[in-house]
């Protein structure tokens, strides 16, 4: 018999198995840079907090020097890094290969992890999910080019894949990794492209288990609200959260935007000196409404979900301010952790208008109205407060107030802020054209 009609499946089967290869390598080098990533977060921003402690006042001059210093290094081929780093994943999904490797080359991947660190060593208020994301999708893609894999479409697939390991390996937020690639980064999703996003979450998640063990990123929550006037909380944190993240995401888009009153010349003609204005406007957001302005907030947010050392009343709103102002200096570093913090301040200050629920509970639902508001990502939002809190029991209400928020929030910001910067991102540098036959 001749055996030419069965060539075709055998190289089927060949590529099949060079493809899971390809996602499983990657998955574990993905998982293993975020957990790299997640622990020299929290080294960078200990140094920082014992040189805050040590010398209090002289510290509130190291956000500026920090600042200036990244938006100087940064503009030097390194544009890339900075800002959260989603914009440039939902970008290049769409994007040829050329673009793609000049946003998420490994170079770029491994500058923004230190980059991102020197910004919470300086005390940026800036979170590392967004450039997580970066990293993972970068490498992923790089990974899956160096098995063979150079079509478009799939290279689309690894940038998915390894922007959810990433998430699911750094937080243990397994489900989050998944809902996230399919709501934030992903405008459409395959069915058969599920096994190979489940399959790298998984393998994420139980590299980050082996190294890190059973753990819950904000520890475990135990609160419920018993039906009755308690979910009164429930309307209140999705309208009012929901309007403060809106809030936060149109003024980011308005201050960002290339044509800007003052911040846009200021941006154009004299980056470095918005730099050092930003990490000054921090200093002194620090200097008046305390340690919770640097950094992630976690400390702070822990706190109020425990009704354990309560951050003051205007760190809610103080923190907004610090997340913004940092954002603005156009560092790398993302927008999730401070906005969770924000979040449950803002969750604090509405706790006492409801005696009847928890103030725990009400806490948890400021964290997810609040990041559903700037996100305007309900599905990512719930799962990621629910699986960084253990708070399986606040099920119903977390899903009711991010649905919430994400309706009041474009009423604010009419365009998911991920999605406007990836637009801005892509009218700033399109892609090169693709050379023709005829060329």
């Amino acid at each position: 018999m001749d055996p030419q009609p069965h060539a075709p499946i055998l190289l089927a089967s060949s590529e099949s198995w060079r493809r899971r290869m390809a996602l499983w390598c990657g998955a574990i080098v993905v998982a293993l840079a975020s957990i790299l990533f997640a622990k020299g977060s929290d080294a960078a921003f200990r140094g920082f907090a014992w040189v805050h402690h040590q010398w209090p006042l002289a510290s509130l001059a190291l956000p500026p020097a920090m600042f200036g210093f990244l938006s100087w290094l940064t503009s030097r081929g390194m544009q890339a890094t900075r800002g959260s780093g989603i914009p440039q994943v939902i970008a290049a999904l769409e994007q040829p290969v050329e673009w793609r490797e000049a946003q998420l080359s490994p170079k770029v991947a491994f500058a923004k992890l230190w980059l991102t660190l020197a910004g919470l060593l300086g005390g940026a208020s800036i979170g590392r999910e967004g450039p997580t994301v970066h990293i993972g999708a970068g490498l992923m893609h790089w990974i899956g080019r160096r098995f063979g894999f150079n079509d478009p479409q799939q290279g689309a697939r690894f940038l998915l894949a390894g922007g959810a390991a990433g998430i699911a390996a750094a937080f243990n937020t397994p489900l989050a990794g998944v809902v996230f690639a399919i709501e934030e980064l992903g405008g459409a999703f395959e069915h058969r492209f599920s096994g190979t996003l489940l399959t790298a979450v998984i393998i994420g998640g139980v590299v980050s288990l082996g190294v890190l063990g059973d753990y819950v990123y904000f520890g475990h929550v135990s609160t419920r609200i018993a039906f009755g006037s308690g979910w009164l909380a429930v309307p209140a944190c999705g309208i009012l959260c929901g309007l403060a993240g809106g809030g936060f995401s149109r003024l980011l888009l308005a201050l960002t935007a290339p044509d800007a009153p003052v911040i846009g010349t200021l941006r154009r003609h004299h980056p470095i000196l918005l730099a050092i204005a930003c990490g000054v406007a921090l200093s002194l957001l620090g200097y008046l409404f305390g340690d919770g302005m640097f950094g992630t907030g976690y400390a702070q947010a822990r706190g109020a979900l425990m009704q354990q050392d309560l951050p003051g009343q205007g760190f809610g709103m103080a923190k907004l301010l610090a997340n913004l102002v940092s954002y603005l200096a156009g560092i790398p570093g993302g927008l999730f952790s401070p906005a969770l913090s924000a979040g449950a301040g803002l969750g604090q200050n509405l706790a006492p208008l409801f005696p009847a629920a928890p103030a725990s509970a009400v806490v948890l639902l400021g964290m997810c109205g609040y990041l559903s508001g700037v996100t305007q990502a309900p599905l990512t939002s719930a799962i990621i407060t629910m699986e960084m809190t253990d708070s399986s029991d606040m099920l119903l209400p977390i899903l009711a107030v991010a649905l919430i928020a994400r309706t009041t929030s474009m009423l604010v910001c009419r365009m998911p802020v991920y999605k406007a910067l990836a637009l801005r991102l892509l009218q700033q540098s399109p892609p090169a054209p693709v050379a023709t036959a005829h060329d």
